[in-house]
């Protein structure tokens, strides 16, 4: 371990360790190697705004952001009005919501956001994990959902699967999206004005894959895939992957 991560592992564990409702990551497994080096020519660094309203625990998600290779927290927001208000929606890859917010709430934030800048990247990380509070930040625009007992290392990998094209979810919070999903009447609605290929690409994002592995699944181009991914938004009348696989289940 290198020194910068050893002091970022130590300064975390102390900021973690004195948040009073304790933020449980489980920093055994940390640090996260992260991404190869940012300076490196094909490498994107991703970049991270924040969303969150406790002091420690923003800072422990910026430290923790800063300390791993491939990775850059570009901002952070203490409530949802500061974010609406100063989010550098241009310089950033994904926002990390949280979605007790002292005034306007994370969900609502993350749908003033989505009608903004629909194509961006949104992951909530949150205490919550009731149903209603789940499905309201999917329809919301959500890609991701994870709770914040989720380790830091995971937190990471869940972020660059979001930018891969996946909508990564704590295990407890997909199973209760598959449950609802199965005891929903079938029906057909939007799905029909989609072309076969594009039901074909719906399936696979539906299975988790990410563009690169739609693309080898059907053999057909990542670009090829990207612009069916945008036909299926504009058919559906979604503004994430999530959302259209939300309607794709309860077809």
């Amino acid at each position: 371990m290198n020194l910068k991560s050893s002091s970022v592992q130590r300064t975390t564990k102390v900021l973690w360790k004195s948040y009073p409702n304790p933020f449980p990551f489980q920093l055994d497994i940390f640090p996260f190697k992260g991404l190869p080096s940012p300076h490196h020519s094909k490498v994107m660094l991703i970049k991270v705004s924040i969303v969150e309203d406790d002091a420690r625990t923003r800072e422990a998600m910026e430290i923790l952001l800063n300390g791993t290779p491939g990775f850059k927290c570009v901002s952070v927001h203490p409530d949802a009005e500061h974010a609406l208000r100063h989010l550098p929606f241009e310089q950033t890859n994904v926002v990390l919501m949280d979605l007790s917010l002292p005034q306007l709430d994370g969900i609502m934030c993350i749908q003033k956001l989505k009608e903004r800048h629909p194509y961006l990247l949104v992951m909530v990380l949150t205490v919550h994990e009731d149903a209603q509070k789940i499905f309201s930040a999917l329809q919301a625009g959500a890609s991701g959902y994870l709770l914040k007992r989720t380790p830091p290392a995971r937190v990471l990998e869940a972020i660059v699967e979001l930018t891969l094209g996946g909508s990564p979810m704590t295990p407890a919070v997909a199973r209760k999206v598959i449950q609802h999903f199965n005891h929903l009447p079938h029906k057909q609605g939007e799905l029909k004005t989609l072309t076969d290929r594009e039901l074909e690409v719906l399936h696979q994002l539906a299975q988790g894959c990410t563009n690169k592995e739609v693309a080898a699944q059907l053999c057909i181009s990542p670009e090829t895939v990207r612009n069916h991914v945008r036909s299926i938004f504009e058919k559906l009348h979604v503004h994430s992957r999530t959302e259209a696989v939300i309607k794709y289940l309860g077809k």
